[in-house]
């Protein structure tokens, strides 16, 4: 059974390792995550110390997808938005394990996220994904709408260069 929770300060020391593992599994696996390949376990924990940093502070929201006892995936709101833009947050960082891909948790993480966003008062959400991903097609099965690509955004993991595209959704 999946079960989706918001992660916080309490529980910085039961999971960081865990979510450090399920960042490097994608990065490893080539996911367009902001990190290159090497990206160790260490680096993935100082990472998310400072998710948990933000996740205190109010800025951000951590969910972690969990199948029985096992961290299998994790999605973040950036929540600290500027006063003009007090509506949106931006989708961050939706991770999935290699090994439980193909199961639907990326689709209940992202409406998990949803939920949570509304929850909070948002009523536009944005994110950004490497063209052309499984991610990419994610997003439109589950209605977020595309507004544009921007060439050569980022270096995936391996060093090629990604293109990005930028989506959003109305809550």
């Amino acid at each position: 059974m999946l079960e989706v929770r918001q992660l916080g300060g309490a529980d910085r020391h039961r999971h960081l390792a865990a979510l450090a593992a399920l960042l490097v599994d994608c990065v490893e696996g080539g996911a367009s995550v902001s990190f290159m390949a090497g990206f160790s376990q260490i680096d993935a924990e100082r990472y998310f110390d400072g998710i948990f940093e933000d996740v205190a502070a109010g800025k951000r929201l951590l969910l972690a997808a969990f199948k029985g006892s096992e961290l299998v995936g994790s999605v973040q709101l950036g929540m600290a938005m500027p006063p003009n833009q007090p509506h949106r947050a931006d989708v961050a960082k939706l991770l999935v394990l290699r090994s439980a891909r193909g199961q639907g948790m990326g689709a209940h993480l992202m409406q998990s996220a949803e939920d949570a966003a509304r929850r909070h008062g948002k009523t536009l959400l944005v994110l950004d994904t490497v063209a052309g991903g499984s991610a990419e097609k994610l997003y439109l099965r589950l209605g977020w709408n595309r507004a544009g690509v921007i060439p050569r955004y980022a270096k995936l993991p391996g060093g090629a260069w990604g293109d990005t595209v930028i989506f959003w959704k109305n809550l």
